[in-house]
């Protein structure tokens, strides 16, 4: 029998071209995503707006504040003709196992720079989204590390660089996996993961971790189940945290196939277009349109925002 969700329809780029292949129709789109009930002046709340079409600018006709479609969201400032945006995102979010700044730069014809540039702003879009979505149900929990060791440096968890981060998988009462959250944090200690769990684990929640002692910790505001599972291969092969390991093995061959190299301050963001991605696998056809409601509602990101340290969340 086929997998209902490799096999289904998804959205293929003449599908694509032809709901946004003009500069027309993804200014229409942004618009809907933007005003789904129609323009509302963010000033006054005015709906009665006209079109300032020398400077492209919307004029609410009772308090006269003026904005641009794409001003306040991540498109803000853009060069770029929207066309080029929209087909980076379907790039990005069609691509199962992720898809490089160069490969990217190739495909839609820009530098290198800009492809960057534009990858980690549709992925910081990825990155709040899915933060603000807490796991819930059985949430089977590990902790990683990526990264490995330096020519004569030290091995093992104390490696300087290595980055840990947690990696969370929810499954249903059958063990199948619904939702997947992998967050950078600065170590393997009780008040990183007291804070992790506060902002990404939903009252009510079952854990499964293995026995790292900073785990124990979760008992105390969490029902919480601890699998002293020891080293090696066995340790992995657990049913009770099988979706766990086999999403971070998914995950890192999938970042070292794609990506000649990562700098460990963005980590967080690259981690978090895996999960935007599975988090969304059974509706590909929708996963355009859902990007952009989003994206319209994301504050922009400048340059010099996207190059400074990793946020952990």
């Amino acid at each position: 029998m086929k997998n209902q969700v490799q096999f289904q329809k998804g959205y293929s780029l003449p599908d694509f071209l032809k709901d946004y292949g003009t500069e027309e129709q993804c200014r229409d789109a942004l618009f809907r995503w933007r005003w789904p009930c129609g323009y509302q002046c963010p000033e006054c709340g005015c709906s009665s707006y006209c079109t300032l079409k020398t400077r492209a600018l919307f004029q609410c006709n009772r308090c006269h504040h003026q904005q641009s479609l794409t001003s306040g969201t991540i498109f803000a400032s853009t060069k770029l003709p929207l066309t080029t945006w929209f087909l980076a995102i379907h790039l990005l979010t069609q691509a199962k196992t992720g898809l490089s700044a160069l490969a990217l730069k190739r495909q839609i014809g820009v530098s290198y720079n800009t492809a960057w540039s534009l990858k980690h702003k549709i992925m910081q879009v990825m990155k709040e989204r899915d933060d603000s979505k807490p796991l819930t149900g059985i949430i089977q929990l590990d902790d990683v590390y990526w990264g490995g060791e330096r020519h004569g440096g030290k091995r093992g968890r104390g490696a300087s660089n290595k980055k840990p981060f947690i990696a969370a998988v929810s499954v249903n009462e059958e063990g199948h996996p619904i939702a997947m959250n992998l967050n950078v944090i600065k170590g393997f200690r009780t008040k990183e993961i007291n804070e992790w769990a506060d902002r990404h684990v939903m009252p009510g929640s079952l854990i499964v971790s293995d026995g790292l002692n900073c785990f124990k910790t979760l008992s105390e505001h969490h029902e919480h189940t601890r699998i002293i599972t020891g080293g090696g291969y066995q340790s992995m092969s657990h049913d009770l945290l099988v979706w766990v390991n086999t999403m971070i093995g998914n995950v890192k061959n999938a970042l070292k196939g794609t990506y000649h190299a990562i700098n460990p301050k963005h980590l967080p963001r690259y981690l978090a277009e895996f999960c935007y991605r599975f988090n969304r696998r059974f509706q590909l056809d929708r996963m355009l349109s859902r990007f952009g409601y989003i994206a319209v509602r994301t504050p922009p990101m400048p340059l010099r925002l996207l190059t400074i340290a990793e946020d952990y969340g």
